[in-house]
């Protein structure tokens, strides 16, 4: 199914296909602070549709994920594998997507900290 999304003021959007059927919470530093519930998706599966200077990254510890977020309002609607070679991931907010409830998927909860 194809999903669509944006952050709070909508100058970053996105698309992405996938077939829903839970949601990651994950507990590292940045993820519980952003309260963000993931859907890990391949990488070539999501597609930003308006961005321009209003997308930033930040990376920290081992700088292996960009975290995207929106330099107008803050918000954080994913992140990406920035792995070279290999199979890449991106890893979408739900709550940053349309006509999705969140509180309607199971989740699973994911032990960044440790990781």
């Amino acid at each position: 199914m194809l999903y669509k999304g944006s952050c709070h003021c909508g100058k970053v959007a996105f698309q992405f296909k996938a077939e829903l059927t839970g949601a990651v919470r994950c507990n590292c530093s940045i993820c519980s602070r952003k309260g963000a519930l993931l859907c890990a998706i391949p990488h070539e599966d999501l597609t930003v549709l308006a961005w321009g200077d209003d997308l930033g990254t930040y990376t920290f510890g081992n700088h292996a994920m960009a975290h995207r977020f929106c330099r107008t309002c803050g918000i954080h609607p994913f992140a990406e594998d920035v792995q070279e070679g290999g199979e890449r991931s991106a890893y979408v907010n739900l709550n940053c997507v349309a006509d999705i409830d969140p509180s309607t998927l199971s989740i699973f909860d994911f032990d960044g900290r440790s990781a």
